[in-house]
C-alpha cells in the first residue's frame, strides 16, 4: 500500500506548489474568458490536473537511487512485454479459487496478478470520466479511446527510455497489457462517466450563466481588483523606467512611481478609450456612470482617488528612512505614528476591498465611486 500512497503524496506537494503559482494566471483566464468564478469548473479543472498528476507519478515512482540502472540489471535483461492478454494467463497461473466453489472467489482479489491488471483497468478510468464532461457527447468514445491510448502510451514510452534518457536502462517494465487496461479503463469511464457526472452541474449551465453574464456586461469585483494588480505591475514597471533618469533617492521613488500612476491609470485610458492594461486582459472598460462612455474628468478623480492612496502609504512607511529625523528626540514617536498610519490605512483597505467583494456586485471601489465610474464589458 505505501508504493501508492508515496507518489499521491509527491503529487499532492507538486499540485499544490503548482496552485500556488498559477491561481492568480487561473483567475485572469476565468474571468477573461466566463466573466464570472464557478467553483465547480475550478474544482473540475484542479482535480483533473491533480488526477494527472497522481497518474503519472504511479506509474514513475519511485526513482532509482542511481542513473546506472543498467548496473542493478541482469545483461539480457528483457524491458518489454508485446504478447497481449498475459494478464489473464498469470491470474489463472496464480489463482488459488476453486471455480466450482463459488465462495472461494473473493480470493481472487487478493491474487498480485488480479490486483495488478485492476489497478491498470482503473488507472485511467477517472480519465475517461473527464473526458466525457469534456466532449459531453457519448459519439466520441472514439476520440475518448484514442486519447486513453495516447496517455498510456505516454506513460509506457518515458518508462521504456528511461524517462528519456534520464536513466541509462528501464527500470520498469513495457508491457502491452498495460496499453489494453489502460485504454479499456478510459473507455469504460467515458461509458458510465453520466451516472457520476448527473451528481454536478452540468456545463451547459455553466455556458448558460457565462452568456448571460457577458450579455449583461457586468464586471463583479474580483476581475476589477486583478485588472488593478496588472496596472499596478506595469506601474511598477514604468517606475523603474523611469527611475533610471534621476539619482537614486525616496524623491526619484516618488518622482517615478507618480509617473507611471499617471500614465496608467490617466493617459492610457484617454488614449485607449477607457481601457487600461489590466482592463483590456480582463475584457472591460471603464465608463462614466451618467454618460456610459469614457470621461476624462472622471479618469482624472480616478487616478487621483489611486494615487493618494498610494502616496499617503508610501509616505507614512517611508518616513522612518529619512535621515534628518533620525537625530531628533521625537523619533520613536514618529516611528509609532507612520507605523499606526500605514497599519490602519492597510486595515481600511482590506475591510473596504472584503465588503466589496462580497458585496455580489452591490457596491462599488472608492475609487469607482469617488469618480463615478463603472466598469463595463460592452
Amino acid at each position: 500500500m505505501s508504493s501508492y500512497v508515496f507518489p499521491i503524496q509527491y503529487a499532492f506537494l507538486v499540485f499544490m506548489l503548482g496552485s500556488y503559482l498559477l491561481f492568480v494566471p487561473w483567475l485572469i483566464y476565468t474571468y477573461r474568458k466566463d466573466g464570472f468564478f464557478s467553483w465547480w469548473r475550478f474544482i473540475l479543472n484542479a482535480s483533473f490536473l491533480f488526477y494527472l498528476l497522481c497518474s503519472l507519478f504511479l506509474v514513475l515512482l519511485p526513482l532509482p537511487d542511481t542513473r546506472d540502472t543498467c548496473a542493478m540489471q541482469a545483461e539480457n535483461t528483457v524491458y518489454y512485454s508485446l504478447v497481449p492478454f498475459t494478464f489473464v494467463r498469470d491470474i489463472l497461473k496464480e489463482t488459488s479459487i476453486v471455480w466450482s466453489h463459488p465462495s472461494s472467489y473473493i480470493q481472487l482479489i487478493l491474487e498480485r496478478a488480479f490486483l495488478q491488471a485492476a489497478f491498470n483497468f482503473l488507472l485511467l478510468l477517472p480519465f475517461g470520466v473527464y473526458l466525457r464532461y469534456f466532449f459531453q457527447k457519448r459519439e466520441y468514445w472514439k476520440r475518448a479511446l484514442g486519447l486513453g491510448f495516447g496517455l498510456s502510451l505516454f506513460f509506457e514510452v518515458t518508462q521504456l527510455t528511461g524517462i528519456y534518457g534520464i536513466y541509462n536502462c528501464p527500470y520498469r517494465l513495457f508491457d502491452v497489457d498495460d496499453l489494453i487496461l489502460n485504454s479499456s479503463g478510459a473507455l469504460f469511464g467515458f461509458l458510465i462517466a453520466p451516472i457520476i457526472l448527473a451528481l454536478f452541474p452540468s456545463n451547459k449551465s455553466i455556458e448558460a450563466k457565462r452568456e448571460s453574464v457577458m450579455e449583461s456586461g457586468i464586471v463583479l469585483p474580483v476581475p476589477q481588483l486583478l485588472a488593478l494588480l496588472i496596472d499596478s505591475i506595469a506601474v511598477e514597471f514604468l517606475s523603474d523606467l523611469f527611475g533610471l533618469l534621476f539619482p537614486v533617492g525616496w524623491l526619484t521613488e516618488v518622482i517615478s512611481t507618480s509617473l507611471g500612476m499617471l500614465l496608467c491609470f490617466y493617459f492610457i485610458p484617454i488614449i485607449w478609450n477607457g481601457k487600461t492594461i489590466g482592463s483590456v486582459i480582463l475584457r472591460f472598460r471603464l465608463v462614466n456612470e451618467d454618460s456610459g462612455k469614457p470621461s476624462g474628468i472622471a479618469l482624472f478623480k480616478r487616478f487621483l482617488a489611486l494615487y493618494f492612496t498610494w502616496f499617503f502609504t508610501y509616505t507614512s512607511s517611508a518616513i522612518s528612512q529619512i535621515e534628518s529625523l533620525m537625530e531628533s528626540a521625537f523619533y520613536p514617536f514618529l516611528i509609532l505614528f507612520s507605523f499606526g498610519v500605514f497599519v490602519l490605512i492597510s486595515l481600511v483597505l482590506l475591510v473596504h476591498g472584503l465588503l466589496v467583494v462580497f458585496s455580489g456586485g452591490r457596491r462599488r471601489f472608492y475609487f469607482d465611486f469617488a469618480s463615478r465610474i463603472r466598469p463595463t464589458r460592452k
